[in-house]
């Protein structure tokens, strides 16, 4: 099946005009998921004499993907090395560890075995190869820096079987890394929720969506709409809140956009249609398990993952066991790419879509379960197709497809004058203030690496911007 890329932009349908803003706000965060909150926490406490709004489009934090995921604290050990991806889940774990123990969230450190039969040897060997050659992150304390960043060691036969006896005797070799471990991520939501309403500029607004965003250079938007005040760059932002049917309007010196699922959609109203950028949504479902074959399990199991064209190319970590802070048993998520319902096309190649018809895929059901039992018993034999029940979706925001490869975080900044007139960006050479920071493409590690996406947004893209703070 062809799986199509969505280019849906805010407003879309044209509905909301242009309006002059009423308001200044110094850094609006657009979502409320656990990367919005942790960069808002660390606006506010970086910058706690400026106001710091984060704007939700549902009615409580982590909705969507932040709440829909298997609240694993990941160790670092499968993406490339000089990726943002390995960067910030290195950087991250240890934040989200000491974290945790300041601020009494609930975590754990189970540690987690990647399983391998022999013919999947080569890959965990390869694995432990590349984890000893890591590189501390920026950031890290000098003093953690003489230990590895990612310890692991290779456990095979009596050894392994020894650690977990439930294993498949298929399973020859695993790689031990004893950094993994787990985390209650709406405690952690409700902490940083906590530290945001305790300072002096922050403020949570919740069941509030952005509908519209556009440029403001000093005192022209780029429709040619004149707004006398306030004469400064930044982002005239539209926002509808529940029960209201008209929008508010005000000026954003700063946006950092975390909308997750709906990442790309500000930008996409800004570019023309042939540049706009594609979303992919892929469905993950999680099976609760109760029955056999797992009475000895005390790590979280990871199979060895399919790849693409290189070793960093896969699209997932496979069906793998994890345990919650009660010591339940869950498996998933597994796979499933959904495509956009019907696009309407205008005649200036733009689209009309439905750009949340994910909503409709969030039911779990019993139609996973077989392909899913299939893969447990590739490591898990004893695993009975009885004990699994479907638990709860979860959608991954991707920025490729299923054919795609590797895809990296993808941090964007945009300034007001990159969409200006050519006259007047002319005369704006060397103007580099009021950024709109776009993360895109945050699906797994994002919550490892919330804290550090948030230490690397305000301390290494706002801080060090000339012009700003």
């Amino acid at each position: 099946m062809h799986i199509r890329g969505l280019r849906a932009a805010l407003n879309g349908d044209k509905r909301y005009a242009f309006k002059s803003p009423q308001s200044v706000v110094d850094y609006l965060v657009v979502g409320g998921g656990v990367v919005g909150l942790a960069v808002a926490r660390r606006l506010v406490l970086q910058f706690p004499e400026k106001s710091t709004f984060l704007v939700e489009r549902n009615s409580t934090a982590g909705q969507e993907t932040s709440a829909r995921n298997s609240e694993v604290i990941h160790a670092g050990l499968y993406y490339p090395p000089d990726s943002l991806k390995m960067r910030l889940c290195l950087r991250g774990r240890h934040l989200m560890y000491d974290y945790c123990k300041k601020n009494n969230v609930l975590h754990r450190k189970t540690g987690k075995l990647v399983v391998a039969q022999a013919h999947q040897r080569h890959y965990i060997e390869s694995l432990a190869q590349k984890t000893r050659s890591l590189a501390w992150p920026p950031h890290s304390q000098p003093e953690k820096t003489v230990q590895a960043v990612v310890p692991t060691r290779l456990v095979e036969g009596d050894e392994l079987h020894a650690l977990e006896p439930d294993l498949s005797k298929k399973i020859v070799a695993a790689l031990l890394s004893s950094e993994t471990g787990i985390v209650d991520s709406h405690s952690l939501m409700e902490s940083f929720e906590r530290d945001i309403l305790e300072s002096e500029g922050g403020e949570l607004v919740y069941s509030t969506k952005v509908v519209r965003v556009d440029p403001h250079t000093g005192s022209s938007t780029p429709e040619g709409a004149v707004s006398p005040e306030p004469a400064e760059d930044g982002w005239v932002v539209q926002t509808v809140t529940a029960g209201s049917e008209e929008s508010d309007a005000l000026l954003a010196r700063t946006i950092i956009n975390a909308s997750g699922l709906a990442g790309p959609m500000i930008l996409n109203s800004l570019l023309p249609p042939d540049q706009r950028i594609p979303m992919y949504y892929a469905r993950g479902s999680y099976a609760s398990y109760r029955g056999a074959g797992v009475s000895n399990i005390s790590r979280l199991i990871y199979p060895c993952p399919g790849t693409a064209r290189t070793q960093h190319a896969f699209q997932s970590l496979g069906t793998h066991l994890t345990l919650d802070l009660e010591g339940n048993v869950r498996f998933g998520p597994d796979l499933d790419w959904l495509n956009p319902p019907a696009i309407e096309h205008r005649d200036d190649g733009s689209e009309i879509s439905e750009p949340d018809f994910w909503t409709k895929h969030l039911i779990p059901d019993e139609s996973r379960l077989g392909e899913m039992y299939e893969a447990i018993t590739d490591y898990l034999e004893s695993v009975s197709p009885d004990g699994l029940q479907p638990d709860y979706c979860g959608i991954r925001p991707k920025l490729v497809g299923p054919e795609g490869g590797f895809q990296d975080f993808v941090f964007r900044t945009d300034y007001p004058e990159n969409f200006s007139s050519l006259e007047r960006r002319a005369g704006r050479r060397g103007r580099r203030t009021s950024p709109m920071i776009t993360l895109m493409g945050i699906e797994s590690p994002g919550l490892t690496s919330s804290l550090a996406i948030a230490e690397m947004v305000v301390e290494d893209m706002l801080r060090d911007k000339e012009g700003h703070e």
